[in-house]
């Protein structure tokens, strides 16, 4: 698994300068008992968008964190709106919060990894998607997934 953050160490990944953290395996009970959200998002449907960041603000109320969604909000419908118009597959959001924070996915079922580019002026505010991830997440990553990848970030119990 490949992992990205904000906090450590640099590293050159794929063209684009980025941090590491150490990988952790998830603590099997935490992540049973820890509120989730799962939902199945529709090949092309960008009503995908707006539901997805309904349902999340929603766990996150409660999860006790009112207030506190948005960048959580925008990173989702970053992830959600890459699936959705970057492949031609359903993909599948999930969003899990404990003790540690969240952790939002969103896995699709095509194998080409995204590749975050720095904004340019004049494109709009097309190709920004991976870079908000990039530099709002505490964390985040690509991972191989059967058939597809996972894209992923997380957000320290703090900022989620």
């Amino acid at each position: 698994m490949e992992r990205q953050a904000r906090r450590g160490g640099p590293i050159a990944i794929g063209g684009f300068s980025a941090k590491t953290v150490e990988d952790r395996t998830d603590d099997v009970r935490e992540h049973d008992q820890a509120p989730q959200l799962r939902r199945r998002l529709g090949r092309a449907d960008l009503r995908a968008v707006p539901e997805a960041r309904r349902a999340l603000r929603e766990l996150l109320g409660q999860w006790g964190k009112h207030g506190q969604s948005d960048v959580a909000e925008l990173l989702t419908s970053e992830l959600v709106t890459n699936a959705i118009v970057h492949t031609e597959h359903d993909a599948v959001l999930t969003a899990t919060v404990g003790p540690r924070g969240l952790r939002v996915e969103v896995r699709d079922f095509v194998a080409r990894r995204p590749r975050p580019r720095a904004p340019v002026a004049d494109e709009g505010t097309n190709g920004r998607g991976l870079f908000l991830v990039q530099s709002l997440a505490d964390a985040w990553g690509v991972r191989p997934h059967g058939v597809g990848k996972a894209v992923w970030f997380e957000l320290g119990a703090g900022a989620a």
